[in-house]
């Protein structure tokens, strides 16, 4: 454990060391490289997640389809958000974010799937939110607090996830 900085002075100096890294300073405790790797192939599940949920949102039909296809609008936009939020992180910390249609799928941890049948869609959307939980779990405990930025803002990305599962699950238990 390091010692707590009291000499302001040292603290200025350091600030005005690789000044061009912006953000990430001699305290980032994390494997940058490693970071902007984790970050590129979760934003690449966040749009292969939007774009199931975007596809299913079209392609649902019958007479429980419209509530359904509803939730999966707002999931599919919500994704799409998190995409961003993950996008914006990784430029701060100086990377380049991978929006590559050509490599996402690969990226992804989830699986794009479609359907015309309303209870796969549901199902799979739900298999789905429950990788991107396992999956955040996973980095926001391997970040520690070697990056408290993107843990927290992992972990708020997380809460959603379990929010969308628990959609798909409700959903589920309704339908016949």
């Amino acid at each position: 454990m390091t010692d707590f900085l009291m000499d302001v002075k040292e603290l200025r100096e350091r600030a005005r060391h690789n000044i061009e890294r912006g953000p990430v300073t001699e305290a980032y405790g994390a494997d940058l490289d490693r970071v902007l790797s984790v970050l590129n192939d979760a934003l690449a599940t966040e749009i292969l997640c939007h774009l199931r949920y975007k596809q299913h949102h079209f392609a649902a039909q019958g007479l429980n389809a419209e509530p359904v296809a509803a939730e999966f609008l707002e999931h599919a936009i919500q994704e799409m958000e998190h995409a961003d939020t993950i996008a914006a992180r990784i430029a701060q910390l100086g990377g380049d974010p991978d929006w590559n249609p050509d490599t996402v799928s690969m990226r992804s941890h989830a699986e794009y799937s479609t359907s015309r049948d309303l209870l796969e869609m549901v199902t799979e959307n739900l298999v789905a939110e429950r990788v991107a939980i396992g999956s955040y779990s996973e980095i926001i405990a391997w970040l520690g607090a070697s990056d408290p930025t993107t843990r927290r803002l992992l972990e708020d990305i997380l809460a959603t996830e379990e929010e969308h599962a628990n959609d798909m699950a409700s959903i589920l238990a309704r339908m016949p």
